[in-house]
């Protein structure tokens, strides 16, 4: 149970500050006092300290220590149990899950508010390159594209990948529909009907409905909200079970934002190898950092064990299906599965985003949508902490689209969410995010989109209906 300590102190401490022993804006005692006084190891202590971070409970600021944070109000933090080791469990995406999808707008509280925001600049440009490389496609539409994709994408997406850290070549890539069809191409080349498949838990419901699919039993791994997938039960549950493959989204991950260490990730690859599976690699998040850059996990491996699968739907378009698998020796085979199920993907849209990558329109794009990714983030706290009459954890990720609400166990997000979808008020349910019967009392909401008056509006409605949820 050692390995377990940090959570006592991140217990007592989050108790502290709910008691108002800490106020906002106090400093907490240094990391060496806490050392010495808990009789704990360094690296516990900032563990402890970077979860109740996460959570929104203290902040850092450089060369000063850790303080209590005063623009949200003291949260209770309940810290779950220790997990029993998982065992495998078949698969069944609840109906919401398609309901959801088939309204194609699981990232916006207030979808009929979408249909009136204007296009970002880097939008515009993006769709005057791709009508540029369609006019100049003549004879091409008479052809199929080659089965690998573009060669002018995969060069620049290769180069990319290189400056990111990952030793990887143009022929490594199978240009794909999207992220979803990339992961579809990956189980399916890794695993037959009825392997295990170690996955985060809470997790993408995208990656449970491919299981399903194809007949795939899922390990449910404990995710901790900042660091992401819990290796030590990993450890525990590839000790007795044949784990065929493992997928996890090291950077920002859905719904909970975690974010892998560096350590964790080198960790992970290690038990891959010592286990003898495979890692795929949900990439689809990592350039919506809000602090600094990080590379793939894929940048470390070295024995061929990670497949990375990624896409430009979270950081530029969902409508541009563009994805791609990067694997040297598992290519023939997806590509083999890409030409049985899809034949091609269309020739100028690849083109089209390539040229929009190396002439910079995409590297512009971010530089103006993450900044405001995070300013929308911190505005969705403040509004979650100050204006909902409910109390909820609210961890504060470093990235990505989502917060992963925890509120009083007596609400049932199943139901909230059957009456906020009658005010046109979309959330996604904590269950949606497990084949198990776990996460009913929380809720994903997303950042994605500007804070208009019509979301404002959704927000304050849902914060009644889950009002009415708490006292019923």
């Amino acid at each position: 149970m050692g390995r377990f300590l940090y959570r006592s102190l991140e217990q007592g401490i989050a108790e502290e500050i709910e008691q108002g022993r800490w106020q906002p804006g106090d400093r907490l005692p240094s990391i060496r006092a806490l050392v010495q006084t808990h009789g704990l190891s360094k690296t516990t202590v900032m563990h402890a300290l970077n979860r109740l971070e996460a959570r929104g409970l203290i902040e850092s600021r450089p060369k000063a220590g850790f303080f209590v944070r005063a623009q949200y109000k003291p949260m209770k933090v309940v810290v779950p149990p220790v997990p029993e080791a998982p065992a495998p469990v078949p698969v069944s995406v609840n109906a919401v899950t398609q309901e959801l999808m088939c309204r194609s707008a699981a990232f916006d509280i207030s979808p009929s508010a979408g249909m009136r925001d204007p296009l970002t600049p880097g939008l515009l440009q993006l769709n005057r390159t791709v009508a540029r490389e369609l006019r100049r496609q003549k004879g091409l539409h008479q052809y199929y594209d080659e089965p690998a994709g573009s060669q002018q994408l995969r060069e620049v997406l290769a180069r990319r990948y290189k400056r990111q850290g990952c030793q990887v070549e143009a022929e490594d890539f199978t240009i794909t529909a999207g992220c979803q069809q990339a992961l579809c191409f990956v189980l399916m080349t890794l695993c037959q009907r009825g392997d295990l498949v170690a996955v985060e838990s809470p997790g993408f419901y995208g990656v449970l409905q491919l299981l399903e699919a194809l007949g795939l039993k899922a390990l449910e791994i404990p995710s901790d909200p900042q660091t992401g997938m819990d290796l030590d039960v990993l450890a525990q549950v590839a000790e007795q079970w044949p784990v065929k493959a493992c997928v996890v989204t090291p950077s920002y991950a859905t719904p909970t934002g975690a974010l892998m260490p560096l350590e964790n990730r080198k960790r992970l690859l290690a038990l891959a190898e010592q286990h003898d599976f495979h890692i795929v690699e949900d990439d689809i998040y990592r350039e919506l950092a809000f602090d600094h850059p990080v590379s793939p996990l894929q940048g470390l491996d070295r024995t061929g064990r990670v497949l990375l699968c990624g896409s430009i739907s979270k950081t530029l378009s969902r409508d541009v299906r563009v994805g791609w698998v990067i694997s040297r020796q598992w290519q023939p085979e997806i590509q083999r599965l890409k030409l049985v199920t899809s034949l091609a993907t269309s020739r100028y849209v690849q083109q089209g985003l390539a040229a929009f990558i190396e002439e910079g329109g995409y590297d512009r794009h971010l530089r103006r949508y993450v900044p405001n990714l995070q300013a929308q983030r911190d505005e969705l706290i403040r509004f979650v902490q100050n204006e909902w009459q409910v109390p909820c954890v609210t961890p504060v990720p470093q990235g990505g689209l989502t917060l992963w609400l925890q509120l009083p166990e007596q609400i049932d997000s199943m139901k909230v969410y059957a009456r906020a979808r009658e005010r046109d008020v979309l959330i996604t349910p904590g269950a949606l995010f497990t084949a198990t019967n776990q996460f009913r009392n929380c809720l994903r909401v997303s950042y994605a989109h500007p804070w208009s008056d019509e979301r404002i509006q959704a927000l304050q409605a849902l914060g009644g209906i889950l009002q009415d949820a708490q006292v019923a």
